[in-house]
C-alpha cells in the first residue's frame, strides 16, 4: 500500500469502527437477513425488529407504533418529538424488495455478505440503506437528547415494490393513517451520488417522478376461416396503430425540475452534448438540438411524455383469423400532465375508431415537488463537504416511488439517498448480486445523520 492510499483508508477506517457506525451496520444487517420479499417475505418481521431496536433506545412505546394490514404486511411510524416551532420533516424508506432467487445469485441474498469493498444482498441498496440509516440516525438523535425544532416522522413501508390498489403500505397509510404522518415534506429514496472514475460527480435531488399509466388498445371483429382472408383483420388493424404510435413524440414541456437538470448537466459535457442541451431550453427549442437529444433514451425521458406498446395478444388459432387483437401501452407522463389528455392523444394518433383504447386503474397524477431552498441549500453545504466538487442536480425519476402518492396528497417529496455508487456501473438494484460500497454506506450515514439534523435543527 503506498502512503497516499493509506492516508485516504485511515478516515473510513476511523469512521466504520466508531460505535454509532456499529449500531447502524447492526441494524442493516438485521433488516438485510430478514426476507421481506414483497409477495412472500414479511415485512411485519421487520417492522417489529425496528420498533424494538427504537423501544430500547427508550422511544416511548406511543412513539413507535407498527401496523400489520395483512398477513406478514408491516408499517412502522415512529416519532422524535422536537419544539414544535414547525411542522414535522417525513424520513421515509420501504422495508419490502424484490424477488431474490437463491440459484441465480452469487451467494444467499439474505445474508449481508462483505467482499472486495462491496456490502451485498437483496435490499442493500434498495432501500435497506436508508431505512437502516434512519433508524441508526434516530436512536443516535435519541443518546444526544436532541430535540429539534421540529418532530421528525420515521416511516418504514411495505409494499412499496408493487405500488398497485391492493398495496398496504404509504397508500394504507395514508388512507387509514394521515393525521400520524402528516408532514411539512418528506425525505425519500431517488437521488444519489454518482461516482466518476472515482471521484464524486454529481449529487441528486430528486423532486418529481413521471406517473406511470397503463393503456390497452383493443380490435376485435368477427373473424372467420384463414383461407378466406378479408382487409379487416384484427392483428394487422391493431398493428397499424401501434406503427403511428411508435413514430408519435409527445411535445416538450419544462418543469422547474427538468430545466435546472438541464442548466447544470450542460455543464458537466462538452461540445455538442452541451450546446444542445442549453438550445432545447429556447422557446421554441432548436429543432436539431432536440433531434439529437431525443434519441437519448434517459434525455428523451425527461423532455416529455412517453407512451410505448409493451405487450401484445391475439387470435385464438391458427388456421382462424383473429376476433381479437389487444396490446398493453405503457405511458409515463410528465407531472402536470393529464391522463385524460394522453388518452385522448392516443386516439387521435392511432386515428382509428376500431381500436378502442381504455385506461387501466386509476392512476392519479401529482405535481412536482419546489425546489424549496432551505432544502436545496442544506443540500449543498454539506454534499460540499463530503463530496467537494460534486454539482447538485436536480432530477425527475422516469420511475415511481412512494414520492408520487405523497406529493398527490400535499406533502412534497425529495428523492436524496446520500448513497454514493459508481457512474459507469449499471444498477443492481433489483437485478442479481446488488450491492452497494461499504465505504459509501459508512459515509452516506454519516451524511443521513447530519442533514436531517441540519434541517431539524431549531431555527
Amino acid at each position: 500500500m503506498n502512503a497516499f492510499l493509506g492516508l485516504l483508508l485511515l478516515p473510513l477506517v476511523a469512521f466504520a469502527q466508531s460505535p454509532h457506525q456499529r449500531v447502524a451496520r447492526d441494524i442493516y444487517k438485521e433488516l438485510v437477513e430478514i426476507n421481506t420479499v414483497t409477495a412472500t417475505g414479511d415485512t411485519a418481521k421487520a417492522a417489529e425488529a425496528m420498533a424494538a431496536r427504537l423501544r430500547t433506545a427508550g422511544f416511548p412505546a406511543d412513539d413507535v407504533r407498527v401496523f400489520s394490514p395483512a398477513p406478514r404486511k408491516g408499517n412502522l411510524v415512529a416519532r422524535l418529538r422536537g419544539s414544535g416551532a414547525k411542522k414535522p420533516i417525513m424520513l421515509l424508506a420501504h422495508i419490502d424488495v424484490v424477488e431474490a432467487k437463491r440459484e441465480d445469485w452469487s451467494m444467499d441474498p439474505f445474508k449481508l455478505v462483505e467482499q472486495d469493498g462491496y456490502y451485498y444482498g437483496r435490499g442493500t441498496g434498495d432501500d435497506k440503506f436508508m431505512a437502516a440509516a434512519f433508524v441508526a440516525s434516530f436512536i443516535r438523535y435519541r443518546e444526544e437528547g436532541f430535540r429539534p425544532g421540529r418532530d421528525l416522522i420515521l416511516v418504514l413501508e411495505t409494499d412499496e415494490e408493487t405500488l398497485d390498489s391492493q398495496s398496504v403500505g404509504m397508500r394504507w397509510l395514508v388512507a387509514n393513517h394521515r393525521g400520524l404522518i402528516d408532514a411539512e415534506y418528506a425525505l425519500n429514496e431517488g437521488g444519489g451520488v454518482a461516482l466518476r472514475a472515482g471521484k464524486p460527480y454529481t449529487v441528486g435531488v430528486q423532486t418529481s417522478e413521471k406517473l406511470p399509466a397503463g393503456f390497452t388498445l383493443e380490435v376485435r371483429n368477427a373473424g372467420g376461416h384463414s383461407s378466406l382472408p378479408v382487409k379487416d383483420n384484427a392483428i394487422t388493424r391493431l398493428s397499424q396503430g401501434l406503427v403511428k404510435l411508435g413514430a408519435y413524440d409527445f411535445p416538450v414541456k419544462w418543469n422547474e425540475t427538468t430545466r435546472a437538470y438541464f442548466t447544470r448537466s450542460a455543464a458537466l459535457n462538452e461540445g455538442t452534448r452541451r450546446a444542445d442541451m442549453l438550445a432545447v431550453l429556447n422557446d421554441p427549442p432548436d429543432a436539431a438540438a432536440l433531434q439529437r437529444l431525443s434519441d437519448v433514451p434517459n434525455l428523451n425521458a425527461q423532455m416529455r411524455t412517453t407512451c410505448v406498446a409493451t405487450m401484445l395478444e391475439g387470435g385464438h388459432a391458427t388456421n382462424a383469423l383473429p376476433q381479437m387483437a389487444r396490446a398493453t401501452v405503457n405511458c409515463r407522463l410528465l407531472p402536470g400532465d393529464s391522463v385524460d389528455e394522453v388518452q385522448r392523444t392516443l386516439v387521435r394518433v392511432l386515428g382509428d375508431d376500431g381500436i378502442e383504447v381504455k385506461l387501466q386503474g386509476q392512476p392519479k397524477a401529482s405535481p412536482a415537488s419546489p425546489l424549496r431552498p432551505d432544502v436545496v441549500q442544506a443540500i449543498e453545504k454539506l454534499s460540499g463537504e463530503f463530496w467537494p466538487g460534486a454539482i447538485v442536480l436536480p432530477t425527475m425519476s422516469a420511475g415511481a416511488t412512494t414520492g408520487n402518492l405523497l406529493r398527490s396528497v400535499g406533502i412534497p417529496t425529495y428523492g436524496h439517498a446520500g448513497l454514493a455508487g459508481h457512474f459507469e456501473e449499471p444498477s443492481r438494484a433489483h437485478g442479481k448480486d446488488e450491492r452497494i460500497l461499504v465505504k459509501s454506506f459508512y459515509e452516506g450515514n454519516e451524511y443521513l445523520y447530519r442533514l436531517v439534523k441540519l434541517l431539524a435543527a431549531t431555527p
